[in-house]
């Protein structure tokens, strides 16, 4: 099996040697360099689209008990500058509820309910000390009150109260982080980025033996790369007077990498594997360089 090299760029994104996608320099001495999937052709199919409660929510809780927001693609946030990480694990809340509300729509209220448990299982433990310093009220009861709603499959107007309270506290947070005088284009743009690296370590843990064995991390990468693009369309009449060009070379490389995820329940086979989903990723941070 042919191996690839894994290579750090800008901030953090990296690609992998070999793709196609983007010329890469010699990996470090003593880097690991991962395997690449096998060829699409040659993949076991994927988890049907019909699997049932059980496997959802099973992996849900394995998904918490291997360490929650540790593990997979949404941990190492604690390296980041403290408005960073902290407008990360918003923005990560946001990709939860996208994805969860897109399931709700198609009626999949079970594979929906654990994208509606992890931003208070998983993620509001990790701000809830910072709150304060950003003029947020507690929001944790907001956050169990929606997920109950959906546990209960309770659509129409109860839902969709129960959905707006969590995205106005939501909103609340990104009014705390313009106070501390952040330049707010710029940096939506690095939070975004920062979001797809979390998109790709989910991706990577739901690919498994070149399957989707972890519908949930799809639909996890899946939230995330779809909220990134929303972060950028958001603060794009400022990124167009900085730089037009790099902008639509941003949305473009994005709507790649939302082909990925053709649907929230996964298809039968990876339109991607891994590898080439970091290069994507890699070729979106480049892009977005002259715009931070």
């Amino acid at each position: 099996m042919k191996t690839s090299t894994k290579i750090w760029l800008g901030v953090g994104a990296f690609v992998v040697a070999g793709t196609g996608a983007i010329p890469a320099e010699p990996n470090p001495a003593g880097a690991a360099s991962p395997v690449k999937s096998p060829p699409m052709d040659a993949r076991a199919p994927a988890v049907p689209r019909t699997a049932t409660s059980a496997i959802v929510l099973a992996q849900h809780m394995r998904h918490g008990a291997e360490g929650g927001e540790g593990e997979g693609g949404e941990g190492g946030s604690a390296k980041l500058p403290p408005d960073l990480q902290f407008g990360l694990r918003i923005a990560q809340m946001r990709g939860h509820l996208l994805v969860g509300n897109q399931l709700v729509d198609e009626r999949q209220w079970n594979a929906a309910l654990p994208h509606f448990l992890h931003p208070s299982e998983e993620i509001y433990g990790a701000i809830r000390g910072h709150l304060k310093d950003y003029g947020v009220a507690p929001f944790e009861a907001t956050l169990k009150v929606l997920a109950n709603t959906v546990k209960r499959k309770k659509g129409g107007a109860d839902y969709a109260k129960a959905l707006k309270t969590v995205q106005d506290a939501l909103a609340k947070a990104d009014a705390g982080l313009k106070t501390k005088g952040v330049n707010w284009a710029p940096f939506t743009v690095e939070l975004a980025l920062e979001l797809l690296k979390s998109a790709a370590g989910e991706y990577e843990e739901a690919i498994v033996k070149g399957r989707i064995g972890k519908p949930v991390e799809y639909q996890d990468a899946r939230g995330f790369v779809w909220e990134a693009t929303a972060m950028i369309e958001s603060v794009s009449a400022a990124l167009d007077k900085k730089d037009a060009r790099a902008l639509k070379d941003v949305q473009a490389r994005l709507a790649d990498l939302k082909a990925v995820f053709p649907s929230a329940m996964p298809p039968k086979q990876p339109m991607k594997n891994h590898a080439d989903v970091l290069a994507m990723i890699a070729q979106v941070e480049l892009a977005a360089g002259p715009l931070m």
